[in-house]
């Protein structure tokens, strides 16, 4: 039998309810901005369904405003003064709080769950509106799941478990709430949407329970497919990283030697022969980290324009693990992070720009210095000289991917567009610590993937997985 199960999503006016529904459904929905009363109507949306009908739906409320007004009015609601004052005077002088009224009014008719939104930046003692809401929500009945939105960036999980202890500690005092969820609407990932969705599980009857599992079902096999999808776009990115080389030029006149010309730097032949081979397999490297990063973009249902910010924020976060000084170290960065898109395209293109120029002779003299000291192996195939990336570069390469799975997957649509994120350090020494325990199995398929195909796809799924079970431990469980 099927069924629909029906949520109240109901904060204090512009606490963000808009924009965690646009989150959990992975759509535009709604109008989000930085004012009161943004949502004036409630709006059903779908979150779940099943091809067996059923429909687990949420409702965007008008949001609180006079919270205490409020409660006193919805307390005369069984009284002719009260229905006066309602329908006559409230409809016509103030219709954002009739509009309120009419939705709480009906999620006691309807709702099987309530979600309560709290600005979890807030001391739980100073948000003064908290006790008459808590009022308004024990009149409605309903079991009540507490939500913590505007969290902030990422943070260790025992901090993010000390906040949270915070305010079940203040709200245990109201027997309406039976629980107290994390969920962020720009800083949360499908770790933190499974926990929702368990919780969720516990409060409904048992009438529902046949119908929600199987609502769960679509959820687990939606998110399942996605994260395969993503840990096939990271593997096949690395194995073409790991698979190309560029043949060193024949010995003469080249484009990067009268870049450097231009700029007043003279090298001998042999270093201007492998900057302009590394500089090409810096530029194919930097393409399809661009492409695979769009289509991480598109699968989690973000805008694939802003793939450059992603790039941005993994260089701008990563800490480069080489014995190189601070200068190369940021260059290599841009590198690994698939940054230095710019100047690729440069010396693919074979002209320079006035300004260009200076960064060119940089970024030779950075890769010069990788090449010997850790970026680039040379070698000799059939008589001609290529170049690779070597072992340690494919073994940063993996966390750098990692990390850009990681900011996307942490990102919730929000207002639809991605924006400046997360990258906390704290994420980088646990990707670091999951990838050294395979680096031998990594430097085997380095091995393999240079000349024949090779698998790497299950062993991100690996490392990826027992990364975020470092990250959520308990809440996640290792591949």
């Amino acid at each position: 039998m099927s069924s629909t199960i029906q949520l109240a999503l109901i904060s204090h006016t512009n606490n963000g309810k808009t924009t965690l529904a646009r989150t959990l459904m992975g759509v535009d929905v709604g109008e989000v901005r930085d004012a009161a009363h943004v949502t004036v109507h409630s709006e059903p949306h779908t979150l779940l369904a099943t091809p067996e009908g059923d429909v687990l739906q949420v409702w965007d409320t008008p949001g609180f405003g006079d919270s205490v007004r409020l409660q006193k009015r919805l307390a005369q609601a069984g009284n002719p003064i009260g229905w006066f004052l309602r329908e006559v005077l409230d409809r016509y002088r103030d219709r954002p709080f009739w509009l309120s009224q009419q939705a709480l009014r009906a999620a006691r008719d309807s709702a099987d769950i309530v979600l309560y939104l709290v600005n979890s930046s807030e001391d739980p003692q100073d948000a003064g509106y908290v006790p008459a809401e808590m009022k308004i929500l024990d009149w409605l009945g309903k079991p009540v799941v507490v939500l913590l939105n505007q969290t902030g960036r990422p943070r260790p999980l025992a901090e993010e478990q000390l906040e949270q202890a915070r305010w079940r500690d203040h709200l245990r005092q109201y027997p309406a709430v039976r629980d107290v969820l994390p969920l962020d609407a720009f800083a949360r990932s499908w770790v933190h949407e499974r926990v929702f969705y368990d919780a969720l599980a516990k409060l409904l009857p048992s009438a529902m329970q046949p119908a929600y599992a199987r609502l769960f079902g679509v959820w687990e096999a939606r998110n399942a497919e996605r994260y395969e999808q993503s840990m096939q776009l990271l593997a096949t990115q690395l194995l073409a990283a790991a698979h190309d080389s560029e043949a060193m030029p024949e010995a003469g006149a080249s484009m990067l030697k009268s870049a450097l010309k231009v700029v007043g730097i003279g090298r001998n032949a042999e270093q201007q022969r492998q900057d302009q081979a590394m500089g090409q397999l810096v530029a194919r490297l930097n393409q399809r980290t661009a492409a695979m990063t769009r289509e991480l973009l598109v699968l989690h249902q973000l805008d694939p324009v802003n793939a450059a910010q992603i790039s941005d924020q993994v260089r701008e976060h990563f800490a480069v693990r080489a014995p190189i000084d601070k200068a190369q170290a940021g260059l290599l960065g841009a590198m690994i992070s698939g940054a230095a898109t710019g100047l690729s395209a440069d010396l693919l293109a074979g002209g320079l720009t006035l300004g260009g120029g200076a960064l060119l002779g940089g970024l030779a003299g950075a890769l010069t210095f990788a090449g010997a000291a850790w970026g680039f192996n040379s070698s000799t195939d059939r008589h001609q000289a290529t170049m690779q990336f070597t072992d340690a570069f494919m073994q940063t390469l993996v966390v750098a991917g990692i990390l850009r799975y990681l900011a996307v997957a942490h990102f919730g649509r929000g207002r639809g567009s991605f924006v400046d994120g997360a990258a906390p350090a704290f994420w980088q020494s646990a990707v670091e610590q999951v990838v050294t325990q395979h680096q031998a199995e990594l430097t085997a398929v380095w091995k393999q993937a240079r000349h024949a195909p090779a698998a790497l796809q299950p062993l991100m799924k690996q490392m990826v997985s027992a990364t975020l079970a470092q990250l959520y431990p308990g809440l996640v469980p290792r591949a």
